[in-house]
């Protein structure tokens, strides 16, 4: 077996188990509830060994001579004992049940408003398809195992209890066997657990690597297949596969060993019961009854431990997955506003950034000295090599991320002391990398302003100039798109995404690439309606192709995180400098 590595080793095993202890501990009287039920099954299911025993012992030594009266009256309440154990024991299922649902309910619902609550920041560094298997797989999981596996262990500790106390009762001497056997057993179960707990967090951790692997190439499918990586896919595939399959085998294989230890253990107690109880019933000092009650207990006793090492696998399966679960929870949430902290309103939209420094790691530095300044109602453009800066200021100004040096303020306020809703709700924000959800056009296109009207959802379609393609469809803006709008095109989408911040009321807005999907002729047919739309509102726009921008107030040359160049087209082209450079470059 291979050695585990430090990192997969789980970090915090406690603090899982009080979480996990929190969530059920919100429905203590349902526990409760569940526990008397418990100890009422268990005991019921207990009385059936001694009234064997004394069935047994109704039986005389000799042919024929059998007291069956006193044989049927036993055998009847022992029916009757079980009977009233299994119908506490389906109540018992059944609630758990439920519980765990709720569970899982509060569990799925706390994830994922955490998921709200986090910062930007934490997707950027984490897998899409490992956080949707913590969500989905992981809780399911640990929902498994609060139905199940917490039925069979506080049955167990119930049966241990009571088959010990009354096996106590019926031979004091004969208890002593167990004084070697269970000491063993708990010893050998706590070194194949300590040695199988790390395989359990690396089979949760692999498989939500190898959902993240899939997420990411099932979205990336027409892109693999221009490429023609499909067999390179495949191959990488393999090995995320082989290494999860891997990590699976291993955990189930290593946790495999626990059941049969204990077993082995718990049979030589039951063979030194036999010897040793044939060698009390010589002398007296037990019946044949009684030394049946004995044996029927001791399987009883043994039994649950056993049991206890065959889930332990389960266990050992939902903690690593509730590690993986509270690990997201526990993570740092996006800075919540403060009461100095003010709203951002009568927003006239004067921008001003001043010697800001920044970085996403200690190694990188993005951002080193920049400071500009851009005029209520102007519009700024922000142009530069790929690598220069240009989307991280964005970032920056809308406190996606906070600046390790310098200072950003709006109509004369730092961002740090504006609520950052405030803050979000003056910019309009159109991205690149387009999103729609899975509902009709009006819901996308209303997304940002819900109680927008009709008339103001075709005013911006139609400054989009994506009207007249809704208008043609059958069912127009009733029109359901998949998710992601996989059945419209990509240009499309772009429109939606621009029509839908063309209904915000926000005087800033942010068009990062927002045309680099439509046509050069469309485009420049939107730019002259946003410009229409958008005038007295302060704009920032990124652009890669320079005609977009020859009209723009004031143009930001970024290279290298610092503003190298400003000034407008003609001004820029003037110098001869970057901006001329990159003009005749993109021309030539």
């Amino acid at each position: 077996m291979r050695r585990s590595q430090k990192f997969e080793k789980p970090q915090n095993r406690k603090g899982t188990l009080i979480q996990l202890g929190g969530y059920l501990m919100r429905y203590k009287w349902q526990l409760l509830a569940a526990i008397t039920l418990t100890i009422g099954s268990n005991l019921l299911a207990l009385v059936g060994p001694l009234l064997s025993g004394y069935a047994i012992d109704a039986i005389e030594l000799g042919t024929g001579r059998v007291d069956f009266s006193q044989v049927f009256y036993y055998a009847a309440w022992m029916v009757v004992f079980y009977i009233g154990s299994a119908g506490l024991t389906y109540v018992l299922e059944v609630m758990m049940i439920r519980i765990s649902r709720q569970v899982t309910f509060a569990m799925r619902k706390d994830v994922f408003n955490k998921l709200m609550d986090l910062p930007v920041g934490y997707f950027d560094v984490h897998q899409t398809g490992d956080v949707i298997s913590r969500i989905t797989y992981d809780i399911d999981t640990v929902n498994s195992s609060i139905s199940s596996d917490l039925i069979q262990v506080s049955s167990a500790v119930i049966t241990v209890l009571g088959s010990f106390l009354m096996m106590l009762a019926i031979s004091p001497q004969l208890v002593l066997i167990f004084a070697f056997t269970v000491p063993a057993s708990i010893l050998m179960s706590r070194y194949l657990v300590k040695k199988t707990r790390p395989l359990f967090s690396r089979r949760s951790r692999k498989l939500g690597e190898l959902n993240g692997f899939v997420e990411e190439m099932v979205s990336g499918q027409k892109t693999l297949k221009i490429y023609d990586q499909e067999e390179h896919t495949i191959e990488k595939f393999n090995i995320k596969n082989k290494q999860a399959v891997n990590a699976y085998y291993n955990a189930e294989y290593y946790g495999s060993m626990i059941y049969p230890t204990i077993n082995f253990i718990n049979n030589i107690s039951l063979a030194c019961i036999s010897v040793f109880g044939a060698l009390l019933y010589l002398a007296g000092a037990m019946s044949i009854g009684q030394i049946s009650s004995f044996v029927l207990y001791s399987r009883k006793f043994s039994g649950p431990i056993n049991e206890m090492a065959n889930i332990m696998n389960d266990l050992q399966s939902s903690l690593a997955a509730a590690e993986r679960v509270f690990a997201l929870l526990n993570e740092l949430s996006e800075a919540r506003d403060t009461d100095t902290m003010i709203d951002l309103s009568s927003v006239k939209g004067d921008i001003v950034l001043k010697n800001v420094r920044f970085s996403y790691d200690a190694n990188q530095v993005i951002i080193k000295n920049l400071s500009l300044e851009a005029e209520a109602g102007k519009l700024i453009a922000i142009v530069g090599p790929t690598g220069a800066g240009k989307t991280t200021i964005i970032n920056l100004l809308m406190r996606f991320y906070d600046t390790q040096a310098g200072t950003i303020s709006v109509d004369g306020n730092e961002v740090r002391g504006l609520t950052r809703d405030s803050l979000r709700k003056s910019f309009a924000m159109v991205l690149q990398d387009t999103w729609v959800f899975h509902g009709t056009i009006f819901e996308n296109l209303t997304y940002g302003k819900e109680n927008a009207t009709m008339a103001e959802v075709v005013a911006a379609a139609k400054a989009a100039r994506i009207h007249s393609y809704i208008a043609h469809l059958p069912q127009g803006y009733d029109t359901i798109l998949r998710d992601d709008g996989t059945n419209i095109s990509k240009g499309q989408k772009q429109l939606l995404t621009i029509a839908r911040a063309m209904l915000l009321d926000a005087k800033m807005l942010i068009l990062d690439e927002a045309t680099s999907n439509v046509d050069t002729r469309t485009e420049k047919k939107i730019q002259e309606a946003m410009r229409q739309l958008m005038k007295d509102k302060t704009c920032f726009v990124i652009a890669h192709r320079l005609s977009t921008i020859q009209n723009a107030d004031l143009i930001l040359v970024v290279d290298q995180g610092d503003v190298v160049e400003q000034g407008t087209h003609a001004e820029l082209m003037k110098r001869q400098g970057h901006y001329w450079q990159m003009y005749q470059a993109q021309f030539e």
